[in-house]
């Protein structure tokens, strides 16, 4: 379940998986995501989510802010709950300190017919379950895709830390993957005739 709070300008949503969000671990993870918020002075829509969960004995927080059409994600595991909040904040705020000399927030205003927030993402748990024991889809992400050059795809796949990233090219107007490759460089695929 999902609790929500606004604070310094700046939606947090805390959801707990495996874990139950009491009100003051809640209050605690929504004071902690919140101190990133001091990057984000004239940015109108920051929305941070923090995912707590427990497995195998630790907990693990995820934090992910959404701001501008960037997103940026944070992971920590730790013994108790607020330490991997802590450690996923420290993450997510090295990560934005490291890429923030390669973006500037976008204070366009949005072209007629587009919205002018952050795009929303939206995950669900599908509804079909598969045979039992053959690996099937556990969950679904779909995200406003809007048309990125490949240098800002590169530094979205960064800043998430992700191996590879799906993206509306600019350029051709088509969806691109971007990948890394094991040399450490990337990869484009781009759709053929």
């Amino acid at each position: 379940m999902g609790t929500s709070a606004e604070s310094t300008g700046m939606v947090v949503v805390v959801k707990g998986k495996n874990v139950d969000v009491v009100p003051a671990l809640r209050e605690q993870a929504i004071r902690k995501a919140s101190k990133l918020g001091r990057y984000f002075n004239n940015h109108a829509a920051v929305r941070a989510e923090v995912a707590l969960g427990f497995l195998r004995g630790q907990y693990t927080a995820e934090v992910t802010l959404q701001f501008g059409g960037v997103f940026l994600r944070g992971v920590g595991r730790s013994g108790e709950a607020l330490g991997a909040v802590d450690e996923a904040v420290e993450r997510a705020e090295r990560q934005f300190l490291r890429f923030k000399s390669r973006f500037e927030p976008k204070s366009q205003p949005a072209r007629q017919g587009e919205e002018a927030e952050a795009p929303e993402v939206a995950a669900q748990e599908p509804a079909e379950a598969s045979e039992a024991g053959a690996p099937r889809v556990v969950r679904v992400k779909r995200f406003v895709m809007k048309p990125m050059a490949v240098d800002e795809a590169i530094l979205q796949m960064e800043m998430l830390g992700h191996d590879f990233y799906v993206f509306r090219n600019a350029a051709t107007d088509e969806m691109n993957v971007l990948y890394r490759r094991r040399d450490g460089n990337y990869g484009l695929i781009e759709p053929g005739e």
